[in-house]
């Protein structure tokens, strides 16, 4: 090729070359880790285009380009965004540039960036002695009013306790001389279970219960009027059958009845029914 078809050539391609419209990042004041962003404007003679970004790459040795994309602004313009990553830390401020570019478009039309120059600085100056400060002591907060109000909620919760303990104590206390199979239990465990005495003490904490002379004809009546006890129905119904027999048809040789059991069985049931 001859100069002259060179220069022609070289004359058509800077005719398609058009400056960008390009925002630029702040030109001071970065350090290791920020992102520096580039914006440039996708349009030529005020129709958007559509461009070919550059891959992302390391960009000498400060920085490092990342993949790019396009955003649109609150007017509906359409940029192309560049961001580099300072990469190293210098020693001492070092100036350094945005690489210029050249960006191709499919409407033929190459968008042209200018380098951008920009410092980058150290993390902390080279005498790093001269910028540090003695610790500083914190003053020490009092820590009286703390203490006084940690005194003040312990005692509250012993006094709680306390009254929780007193309460159930004298609860149990309660329920222990007044309630009937609490009493039978009490009277049993000093008399022979085989006993007619222990026998009757059976009868008269059944009674008590249900207030009134309960029979083993009554006993349907007992259960409809206190239900509590129909989980110990089948016993209830065999105590009073063997007292039947005992009482009434002189069967001295009946096995014994575990009437601790039933006692015991009747007194928790009761204890559970008037909490």
């Amino acid at each position: 090729m001859t100069p002259r078809l060179c220069l022609i050539a070289l004359l058509l391609v800077t005719a398609v070359a058009r400056a960008a419209t390009v925002e630029q990042p702040r030109a001071f004041g970065h350090v290791i880790g920020d992102v520096l962003t580039q914006r440039v404007l996708l349009q030529h003679d005020g129709h958007e285009v559509a461009a070919k970004a550059p891959p992302p790459e390391r960009v000498g040795l400060w920085l490092e380009r990342r993949p790019a994309r396009v955003e649109r602004d609150s007017e509906g313009q359409r940029w192309l965004v560049l961001d580099y990553q300072v990469i190293n830390a210098p020693r001492d401020l070092e100036r350094v540039s945005l690489p210029a570019l050249t960006i191709a478009t499919e409407a033929g039309v190459r968008l042209s960036l200018p380098a951008w120059p920009m410092s980058i600085g150290p993390l902390v100056p080279r005498d790093a002695s001269e910028a540090m400060r003695p610790d500083r002591l914190a003053a020490p907060r009092p820590t009286a009013p703390v203490e006084r109000q940690l005194t003040l909620s312990i005692e509250a919760l012993a006094l709680v306790l306390l009254a929780w303990l007193g309460w159930w104590g004298t609860r149990q206390w309660r329920d222990a001389r007044r309630l009937p199979y609490a009493l039978a239990w009490r009277e049993l465990r000093r008399l022979d279970a085989a006993s007619d005495g222990a026998w009757l003490a059976m009868h008269r904490a059944i009674d008590a219960s249900a207030g009134r002379v309960v029979q083993s004809a009554t006993l349907p009546r007992l259960f409809a009027e206190a239900p509590h006890l129909t989980a110990l129905q089948a016993q209830i119904e065999e105590f009073y059958r063997r007292s039947d027999r005992r009482f009434f048809a002189d069967d001295g040789d009946a096995p014994p009845h575990p009437l601790l059991e039933l006692c015991r069985a009747l007194r928790e049931v009761e204890k559970r029914h008037h909490r």
